[in-house]
């Protein structure tokens, strides 16, 4: 068995205008200060990185993971989520994602798609760069708006889309398995890879691609009613990553899974900060200690109530308190001992 490393925490929700948060001298100061020992770095915000040269420049990134460190974190991975968006989306989804686009591609779907390919495969050359060996990353959706539909799917449609999602993705895996990194999709709703259903369909078109794996994050199974620790059990050899984000589902006679168009606060599904929802973390990092994960546990903080900072501050101690640091022996090994002479007369073999 392996110990988790961590706290980790993945700093999209905290990258902000303001000190501490508008800079990487200051948001990394900051996360150590809180009680994280690594960092998770969304590569689209360029107050905390630079992409360009992270996939061109060994100084580059010598000076960045350097700076890190003398802060007290570790780079733990690098993100692509809003960017592996756009490798596929629908139509219906164009005006409410552009902005995640460079500039110049924005309003132009294919040349968009064409660079969301390219930035990913930047990042995943920056992930070997630094000797990361994951990185994670979103799907994207085609299908998405169909997954509950009236009139039924036409045949086939399914089928299609997923062709055409590993079509997409393959080239970006290939590269990934060129640079020695596991490419990791959060599994999300929005994403044609939301379950686990789906991620298979998407495997199997990638003739069960080795470099296609899992970031877990049990707040999204919670919130589809999904088993959760099953799942740790089913795709253990696939899952290279873990974000620790809690959450909550209570439905009412009024609302359910979809939420009723309402507010976050408002829904019967809600994320929240560590240990204020449902989730069984205890279950959780322990069947992670036995299937042998040994990535990060890393904080994503999305809670609808509390303050980010008291849920950054409050998710350090949590993640500590939760690390099992596994044994190295049997708890009765006192009592035992090899000898084969004893075996065979307790076993009656002459």
């Amino acid at each position: 068995m392996k110990t988790i490393k961590g706290p980790g925490l993945f700093l999209a929700q905290f990258a902000g205008d303001a000190a501490p948060f508008n800079s990487w001298d200051g948001i990394t100061k900051w996360a150590a200060d809180c009680g994280y020992k690594g960092v998770q770095v969304p590569v689209w915000d360029a107050r905390l990185v630079d992409l360009d040269k992270l996939a061109t420049s060994k100084d580059y990134c010598d000076e960045w993971v350097g700076q890190a460190r003398a802060n007290g974190v570790e780079v733990t991975d690098l993100s692509t989520h809003i960017i592996g968006q756009l490798v596929a989306v629908h139509p219906a989804y164009d005006a409410w994602v552009d902005g995640f686009a460079a500039p110049e591609v924005q309003g132009k779907p294919k040349e968009r798609t064409d660079w969301a390919i390219e930035q990913v495969k930047k990042a995943l050359t920056a992930s070997r760069n630094l000797g990361i060996g994951q990185h994670v990353t979103f799907s994207g959706g085609l299908c998405w708006p169909f997954v509950y539909p009236f009139p039924q799917r036409p045949e086939g449609m399914v089928e299609t889309a997923f062709d055409e999602l590993a079509r997409r993705w393959r080239p970006i895996l290939d590269h990934a398995d060129d640079c020695g990194v596991d490419v990791c999709y959060e599994i999300h709703p929005m994403e044609d890879l939301h379950d686990g259903d789906t991620f298979e369909m998407f495997l199997e078109r990638l003739d069960g691609h080795a470099r296609c794996n899992m970031l877990y994050d049990p707040s999204h199974y919670v919130l589809q009613c999904l088993d959760y620790l099953d799942n740790i059990d089913i795709y253990a050899d696939r899952i290279k990553m873990f974000h620790v984000k809690d959450a909550e589902f209570n439905p009412t006679g009024r609302k359910g899974v979809y939420g009723g168009f309402q507010p976050w606060e408002k829904r019967a599904g809600r994320f929240r900060s560590l240990g204020d929802g449902q989730v069984d973390f205890g279950a959780i990092f322990s069947k992670m200690a036995a299937h042998d994960f040994d990535g990060w546990a890393v904080v994503e903080w999305e809670c609808c109530l509390k303050h980010p900072e008291d849920g950054a501050r409050e998710g350090a101690a949590f993640v500590k308190d939760h690390i099992i640091r596994v044994t190295p022996h049997a708890f009765d090994d006192f009592a035992g001992g090899a000898d084969e002479d004893m075996n065979r007369k307790l076993l009656g073999i002459d």
